[in-house]
């Protein structure tokens, strides 16, 4: 499912895999493989890719509506 994520926000930002893979710093092949569902990306990148693309990874709780992004969210433990 990623790899069809991925594929679209590149798609929506009008970049090309090279394009994109520059802006994120690696290499062409591996941007090819995680849309490909041939590698899997860590978080970190796939939020570096959502960030280059004009998207920001979110989750919101379904029962409070909380949202928690990883920008707002507290690197504390809890």
């Amino acid at each position: 499912m990623i790899s069809k994520i991925i594929r679209t926000m590149r798609k929506k930002a009008n970049l090309t895999q090279s394009q994109l893979a520059k802006l994120c710093n690696i290499a062409n092949t591996t941007l090819s493989g995680y849309e490909s569902n041939y590698r899997e990306p860590t978080f970190e990148t796939i939020a570096k890719i959502a960030e280059k693309c004009g998207y920001e990874i979110l989750f919101k709780n379904k029962l409070n509506g909380e949202i928690l992004t990883t920008k707002n969210i507290n690197r504390k433990e809890i």
